[in-house]
């Protein structure tokens, strides 16, 4: 069975989402028939590197909300992230372009190291605040999920992987996903949004059943 996970590492719902998918996995008999892939989606393809100021600065600015309702959004996501067992620190979130990061994941897949590599980036990125479109920031990473930081260093000055990331990305247009997270499992059942682990859980089940 396969399950496909368009995220990003800088949409703080993806790794709220991500934990509680693998809740409901590892609580699913067949977990081990279960191949999860993760595809590339950018919520800010124009994004810079790195944006001026503080996250609730660009929230603020991207929904046209006041630093203080940005400041509150942060802090409603941050006590929802608590209860899946994630301490983010979004007050030290470095916000920026992701493009590279996805190729990186696209590059740590070939290695069957993605899944690895996704809870490091998006840990780091929430957590400890690692300026996500930094590419020596990134590479510095990657020695803790298997990759040599000059191999991963010289990959990232490269353009490699860049089709590849495209081609997830018009693949989501294609199936209309406009937000994520989102799942589909077996290319039929889809399911946005970070769900609770039940919804997961029913539609592993279903989907197995169906197989």
């Amino acid at each position: 069975m396969q399950v496909e996970i368009w995220s990003d590492m800088i949409c703080p719902w993806c790794y709220i989402g991500k934990r509680r998918f693998e809740t409901a996995l590892a609580n699913f008999a067949q977990r081990e028939s279960v191949r999860v892939i993760w595809r590339s989606f950018e919520l800010d393809p124009k994004a810079p590197r790195k944006h001026p100021g503080t996250l609730d600065e660009m929230l603020a600015h991207k929904y046209g909300v006041s630093p203080q309702q940005a400041a509150a959004m942060n802090e409603r996501v941050t006590g929802i992230a608590r209860e899946v067992g994630l301490e983010y620190r979004l007050n030290n979130a470095h916000p920026g372009n992701t493009f590279d990061a996805h190729r990186l994941l696209h590059f740590t897949a070939t290695q069957q190291l993605g899944d690895r590599a996704t809870e490091r980036i998006m840990h780091a990125y929430f957590c400890e605040g690692l300026a996500v479109g930094d590419r020596a920031a990134l590479a510095r990473l990657a020695p803790e999920f298997g990759i040599a930081e000059n191999e991963a260093l010289a990959m990232l000055e490269s353009d490699a992987y860049s089709k590849e990331v495209r081609a997830d990305e018009a693949r989501a247009a294609k199936l209309e996903i406009t937000g994520v997270p989102f799942f589909l499992i077996n290319e039929k059942t889809g399911i946005s949004g970070a769900q609770p682990v039940e919804a997961f859980a029913e539609a592993l089940q279903q989907a197995w059943g169906e197989l």
